[in-house]
C-alpha cells in the first residue's frame, strides 16, 4: 500500500466500547512524570494493542462491552461467528444446525479433538454446562432462556435445543463477542470466574491493572480448515505474545503509534486522519466504514408525537445529509443511505427509503396541517457528552423552524437524558446512537416494545413474529425489508445515517483485516 492510503473494511458493531469516538473518556494517560508513555518493553515476537480503555472484567459472558469481547475473542471461542459478510458461519460447531418440527427443534454438530488450554478435551458435557451459564448469566443468553423449553446432548458429538417456538436470531446471539456464548471447562464455571480457559488461538496469561493483559500462543490449538474470511475460516496465532494496553486517552493512542510504541492503536479522532495519513510509510490509517448510526426516537406514547401524521411530517423536514455533515465534517467518515444495512449483507434492502434526507419544508408543512398540529414545541433532549448528538440537534432544530414546527432544545448530560428518557411525560424525541449488529433484533432496541418510544402496533407485533420464526436466512432478508419499510411508514425512529471509525496500524504489522471487533490471529 502507497504512502498516505487508508485500509478500509465494510463493517458492523456495538458501541459500548465506542462511545468515546465523538463523546469524551475519562481516565489518565499512560505518561510517565517524565512525558514519556509508560510501556514495558515488548519484545519482536510480541504486539503491542493501544485500546480505549482497561476491560472491567474478564468474563465474556457478564460485560456487553465490545472492549472485553475484543480481548477475549482471542482466548475463548463461541459455536458460531461471522463471516466478512455478515453471514453465521460455524467455529466450534462443526457444520450449520440441522433444524426440525419447524424451527422449535434446532440441533447443533460439534467439532471434534478440540482442547481447552488446560490440555482437556472439549466434551459435549463442557458446552451444555458453558451454555447454561450464558442462559443464566448473560443478556443474551437469558432473551433464549426465555423461549427455551430444554437444552440436552443427544449423543457425545451434538446439542439440541428445544424451543417453544422458532426464534431466527439464535445463531447470531451465539455468535456475537458481547456476552459471548464461550464455551468453557465445566470444572471451572462458576458465578464469579478465576480462571479464564478456554479454547482460542491464545491462552490467558496475566492481567496488570492499568497495564495490559497479556496473552501467549497456545500450541495445542487447532482451527479450521476453510479460508480466513471475516471472524470465520482458518485462524493462526503467528505471534508468540499479546499485550492489550489501556489506554484512555485518545491523543495518547495517536502519539504511541506514531512514536512505534504501538503496533495497533483502536479508535482514534477523526482529526487525526490527516496526520496519520502524512506521517510516513511507518503507519497506515485504517477506516472501518458502516461502523455505527446516530439515530432520532420519537415518543409514540404521549405528546405531540404520538400523532404519526406529525412523525410523518418531521421525518419530511429531515434532511439526513446536513446533520451527517455538521456532524463528522470529514465526508469520508459518514455515509448518507436510508437502507438500515450496508449493500452485501443479509439484511439489506431499499424498501421505504424514498422517505430518506427528504429535507422538504413544505411537504413537513402539509402533513403537519393535516395533523391538526396545535403549535406546542417539540421537546428534543442531547446529551454534550456524544458532541455529535448536539450537533445533530442543533441543526434538527433549524430544519424543523423551516418548515414552522417549534422546538424546545434541552441540553442534558447522558445520565439525566438517560433517566429522563424513562417519562413519556417530559420529552418528544432524543438524539442517540448504536452499533450496527449483524442481526436486527440486536439494534436498535427500538424494535422492542418496551425501549423508551414505546412503539407497539398490531402490525409491527405481527411483522416481527413473522420475522423471528422464518428460518429460511433468504427468507428472512426478504422479511426484514416490510419491516424497514414499516418503520419508514410508523416513523417511531429516523436513522440519520452510517459512520464510520478511524484506528491505525504500523505498516510492519502484516495480515491485518480491518474489523469492528479487532483480532490478530492471523497477523504478524
Amino acid at each position: 500500500m502507497q504512502n498516505g492510503a487508508i485500509d478500509t473494511a465494510v463493517s458492523v458493531g456495538d458501541l459500548s466500547r465506542r462511545r468515546f469516538l465523538v463523546g469524551s473518556i475519562a481516565g489518565a494517560s499512560l505518561f510517565a512524570a517524565s512525558g514519556k508513555l509508560s510501556i514495558a518493553a515488548v519484545g519482536k515476537d510480541s504486539l503491542s494493542l493501544a485500546m480505549i480503555g482497561e476491560p472491567q472484567v474478564l468474563d465474556p459472558m457478564l460485560a456487553t462491552s465490545d472492549l472485553v469481547g475484543t480481548v477475549m475473542q482471542h482466548v475463548f471461542e463461541t459455536l458460531y461467528t461471522f463471516d466478512a459478510k455478515w453471514n453465521v458461519v460455524p467455529l466450534l460447531a462443526n457444520a450449520m444446525p440441522d433444524t426440525q418440527n419447524e424451527g422449535k427443534t434446532v440441533t447443533i454438530p460439534l467439532r471434534q479433538n478440540v482442547q481447552f488450554h488446560n490440555g482437556q478435551p472439549v466434551t459435549v458435557d463442557d458446552v451444555l454446562a458453558s451454555l447454561e451459564r450464558w442462559m443464566k448469566m448473560a443478556a443474551a443468553g437469558k432473551a433464549v432462556a426465555r423461549l427455551l423449553d430444554k437444552l440436552s446432548a443427544p449423543d457425545a458429538g451434538h446439542i439440541r435445543f428445544d424451543l417453544k417456538e422458532a426464534y431466527a436470531p439464535l445463531l447470531a446471539q451465539m455468535a456475537l463477542i458481547s456476552n459471548m456464548a464461550a464455551i468453557m471447562p465445566k470444572t471451572v464455571l462458576k458465578d464469579q470466574l478465576d480462571q479464564f480457559v478456554g479454547t482460542g488461538p491464545y491462552k490467558f496469561i496475566e492481567r496488570k491493572p492499568d497495564q495490559y493483559v497479556r496473552m501467549e500462543r497456545f500450541d495445542g490449538y487447532t482451527t479450521g480448515t476453510e479460508a480466513h474470511d471475516g471472524y470465520g475460516g482458518k485462524r493462526q496465532a503467528l505471534v508468540k505474545e499479546l499485550r492489550f494496553i489501556p489506554v484512555p486517552d485518545a491523543n495518547t493512542r495517536v502519539e504511541g503509534a506514531l512514536s512505534g510504541q504501538f503496533d495497533f492503536a483502536d479508535l482514534l479522532p477523526v482529526e487525526a486522519a490527516e496526520r496519520l495519513e502524512k506521517a510516513g510509510d511507518g503507519i497506515k490509517p485504517i477506516i472501518t466504514e458502516n461502523f455505527g448510526f446516530p439515530y432520532i426516537v420519537f415518543n409514540t406514547k404521549e405528546g405531540v408525537l404520538k400523532n404519526v401524521g406529525m412523525r410523518q411530517a418531521l421525518q419530511a423536514a429531515i434532511g439526513n445529509e446536513e446533520l451527517l455533515l455538521a456532524s463528522f465534517g470529514d465526508p469520508r467518515f459518514f455515509r448518507a443511505e436510508g437502507n438500515f444495512f450496508p449493500e452485501g449483507t443479509p439484511f439489506y434492502s431499499r424498501a421505504g427509503v424514498d422517505n430518506y434526507n427528504q429535507n422538504n419544508p413544505e411537504k413537513a408543512a402539509k402533513l403537519m396541517q393535516e395533523a391538526k398540529y396545535d403549535g406546542a414545541p417539540i421537546r428534543i433532549m442531547a446529551s454534550r457528552q456524544y458532541e455529535f448528538h448536539y450537533n445533530i440537534a442543533q441543526v434538527l432544530v433549524e430544519q424543523l423552524g423551516r418548515a414552522g414546527i417549534k422546538a424546545d432544545l434541552q441540553v442534558v448530560d447522558w445520565a439525566t437524558l438517560v433517566q429522563r428518557r424513562n417519562d413519556p411525560k417530559v420529552w418528544d424525541l432524543y438524539i442517540t446512537h448504536s452499533g450496527l449488529l449483524p442481526e436486527p433484533m440486536m439494534s436498535p432496541p427500538q424494535l422492542g416494545d418496551s425501549a423508551p418510544g414505546w412503539w407497539t402496533t398490531p402490525e409491527k407485533t405481527a411483522m416481527l413474529k413473522q420475522f423471528n420464526t422464518e428460518t429460511d436466512a433468504a427468507k428472512r432478508g426478504q422479511l426484514w425489508g416490510k419491516v424497514q419499510e414499516l418503520v419508514y411508514h410508523q416513523v417511531p425512529y429516523v436513522i440519520v445515517g452510517k459512520f464510520n471509525a478511524l484506528s491505525c496500524r504500523s505498516s510492519k504489522l502484516e495480515g491485518y483485516q480491518p474489523a469492528t471487533w479487532p483480532y490478530f490471529w492471523n497477523t504478524k
